[in-house]
């Protein structure tokens, strides 16, 4: 397990980048299948959005019709979040603190591609006990993440060539990639996280797996797919609370 990590994430060029990004080649297949999971599976239309960055996903949760808090460590992101949607609710938390939130207060939790940058166990299970508490007892988390393949393999808007030693990554590494969608090509440093162990931290965080989806393209779509339509670079788990 590694002890440090930089968040690249907490970085204004990052953010000025990826603020820009919408949902092109390989992050399309990230939210394609979300809208019809989340209307499956959650009833309520109370949303928080965990690790909002720049507000790209809590925008794509307003558009469905939820009333949406997004929160995020990074001052940077989230003053890029209200440049870009001054009417949203978008709210600076410190590592793993929900304390400024009610309990049983929301419907859905969505957290799409934060828990790549968390990098303990520890951690991860700390955020996801505190993220639980602000579940109602219906509600679920939908946690979409990257596959430990998209570490290792070429997509339409990633590179993975020049870090060969993520193929000998295990879970709680460190590993590299690079977007090829953004302006800014500084590699981007992920920690990798079997499905193995992501069902170890959800039991150890009290909560229990509903269903699993691992997203694939489709030659119809309208985009230049490299190993898409074969391999799933992204992983979509339905969570809820453990019944006490």
């Amino acid at each position: 397990m590694i002890l440090d990590f930089f968040n690249v994430y907490e970085d204004s060029k990052r953010a000025e980048a990826y603020a820009k990004l919408e949902f092109p080649g390989t992050y399309y297949l990230a939210y394609r299948d979300l809208p019809k999971i989340i209307f499956k599976h959650v009833k309520g239309r109370t949303a928080l959005d965990f690790g909002c960055g720049t507000g790209r996903s809590s925008r794509f949760l307003q558009k469905l019709g939820f009333s949406t808090v997004g929160v995020d460590i990074s001052a940077d992101m989230l003053e890029k979040a209200r440049e870009l949607d001054s009417k949203g609710d978008y709210r600076l938390i410190k590592d793993g603190d929900f304390s400024q939130f009610e309990d049983q207060a929301y419907d859905l939790v969505l957290s799409v591609f934060t828990f790549d940058n968390i990098p303990t166990m520890k951690k991860k299970v700390v955020n996801f006990r505190g993220l639980g508490r602000l579940l109602k007892n219906e509600g679920r988390i939908v946690n979409l993440v990257s596959s430990p393949e998209i570490y290792t393999h070429e997509w339409a808007s990633f590179s993975t060539k020049d870090f060969p030693k993520n193929k000998h990554a295990k879970s709680g590494d460190k590993v590299r990639i690079i977007q090829t969608d953004i302006e800014d090509k500084r590699p981007v440093e992920d920690v990798v996280w079997t499905d193995e162990y992501y069902r170890e931290t959800y039991k150890k965080a009290g909560l229990k797996l509903v269903k699993t989806y691992k997203p694939l393209a489709k030659r119809s779509e309208p985009y230049k797919w490299v190993n898409e339509t074969r391999i799933a670079p992204w992983v979509i788990y339905v969570l809820k609370k453990e019944k006490s």
